[in-house]
């Protein structure tokens, strides 16, 4: 699977809507649809749950942006930014009720929509740096979103789904995560990566690996190996690598 941030568009105007798909398209976004309607929107939201929804306070149907944004984040924390055209202030503060991670203002061009999305998105990250200890915070610290990680990757945040990791290996303060489709190299420690990761799929087996248990094809006396790679594993490992891979 691709590392694209996945966005999902709610407009009722189809013509403003598809000039925004066009516009998330070539920034590097994917665009997991185009409704019109907020009752729409939830179901989808349900379904395939986006990395942001990029929504408009005045939609057709029952329901406005501002109620599907509440209906939205009763079933998990979606971050959501708000299109707007002329908000009066009552309108303004119910919407700010369900902590948007921003404000558009309609019209914008695509460095608008460019800037307002790297700004949600550091804003998150942001907020889960400042929920660890000090101690343990480093500059550009990964966080978790449902089944993916978000990361920073040459200046720009991107997503790795989790089950498409296969392993991560230390360089000097560095890491370097291995998935299926590239490697990419972040500026955290592998205590930081270890410290992260969901421990039901991920083991450090080594003082400079840690293995997706799920990738593993074979384990060795002293390795493991994911596809062609062979992984070194300390010997006290082995037993348990074993029994975490008939728990999953």
């Amino acid at each position: 699977m691709d590392t694209l941030i996945k966005i999902l568009v709610v407009e009722d105007d189809m013509i403003i809507a598809a000039k925004i798909s066009l516009q998330l398209t070539n920034l590097g976004y994917e665009v997991t649809g185009i409704v019109p309607r907020g009752e729409e929107a939830i179901q989808l939201v349900a379904v395939n749950q986006p990395d942001l929804v990029l929504l408009d306070i005045n939609l057709k149907g029952k329901i406005d942006g501002i109620e599907t944004a509440h209906r939205m984040q009763k079933n998990g924390d979606v971050p959501i930014i708000y299109l707007t055209a002329n908000t009066d202030e009552a309108t303004f503060n119910r919407a700010k009720a369900t902590r948007p991670q921003a404000f558009i203002s309609k019209p914008f061009n695509q460095l608008d929509l460019q800037r307002a999305i790297e700004l949600a998105i550091g804003r998150l990250a942001d907020a889960h740096s400042a929920t660890l200890p000090e101690e343990v915070r480093e500059p550009d610290q990964p966080f978790i979103l449902s089944d993916r990680i978000f990361v920073r990757n040459k200046e720009k945040m991107i997503r790795i789904i989790i089950a498409d990791i296969l392993y991560i290996e230390a360089e000097r303060n560095y890491s370097r995560i291995y998935t299926k489709l590239k490697p990419y190299i972040l500026t955290v420690s592998l205590k930081t990566m270890e410290d992260k990761l969901p421990t039901r799929h991920f083991m450090r087996v080594h003082r400079s690996y840690i293995v997706n248990i799920g990738q593993v094809d074979e384990v060795g006396e002293n390795d493991v190996m994911i596809g062609q790679q062979i992984i070194p594993m300390s010997g006290a490992m082995r037993e348990k690598l074993l029994q975490r891979i008939q728990t999953i």
